[in-house]
């Protein structure tokens, strides 16, 4: 197992739910405007984006390489009687198609620097036309408040931080409906509470 892999595992094993239960805002927010149809969460973790994406009515994928957060995201989905596959492993082992989803929600999914970029390119292809992507991660200002504040979380390289620019770079086949860096309060489980910096992007692939 490597490192990233047992950091994960570690912070998913144990009994609380490292970020809550509760959906992301942003997340709520933004699917609550859609129609239910297919949508993949990548890194999702504990499952709890991905079970309140199911509880509105949409077919939900998820993966992430921590065995123990899937764990975690069927017994919640359990708990709310909704069901969600959930796949482990990392993207290019995973059998998903091209063009499968009408959404991927990628809501705090920072990726190791160096594959970052990549992921989103592969991800890119799992989209149908006109599906969205809804994201949300901390912008590169967010160092600034992850030293002044270790419990708001997230990263703490610059790199696996995100900018505006990288993500235009990333998704350039996409009409912008929205694409900000904003200071937001975080409240959610554990590990992200307080101020801290995002990047947040809804995108519509054309």
């Amino acid at each position: 197992m490597n490192n990233w892999t047992k950091r994960w595992d570690d912070r998913y094993s144990i009994e609380e739910f490292a970020y809550g239960e509760n959906p992301n805002n942003y997340l709520k927010e933004e699917l609550e405007k859609l129609n239910p149809g297919t949508i993949l969460f990548p890194a999702e973790g504990e499952g709890r984006n991905a079970v309140f994406a199911a509880k509105l009515g949409w077919t939900v994928s998820a993966f992430d390489i921590s065995e123990e957060g899937r764990n975690k995201a069927l017994k919640l989905a359990e708990a709310n009687n909704v069901s969600i596959d959930y796949q482990v492993g990392e993207l290019e082992i995973l059998d998903f198609e091209e063009e499968q989803f009408d959404a991927i929600a990628l809501i705090y999914a920072h990726f190791p620097a160096e594959i970052k970029s990549d992921i989103h390119k592969e991800l890119e292809k799992l989209l149908r036309k006109n599906g969205i992507i809804i994201f949300e991660a901390f912008s590169k200002k967010h160092l600034e408040y992850v030293t002044k504040n270790e419990k708001v979380g997230g990263p703490k390289d610059i790199e696996s931080l995100f900018s505006i620019e990288e993500i235009k770079a990333d998704f350039p086949n996409y009409e912008i409906i929205e694409l900000e860096e904003k200071e937001i309060e975080l409240n959610e489980g554990l590990f992200h509470n307080g101020t801290g910096s995002v990047i947040r992007f809804i995108g519509r692939k054309k």
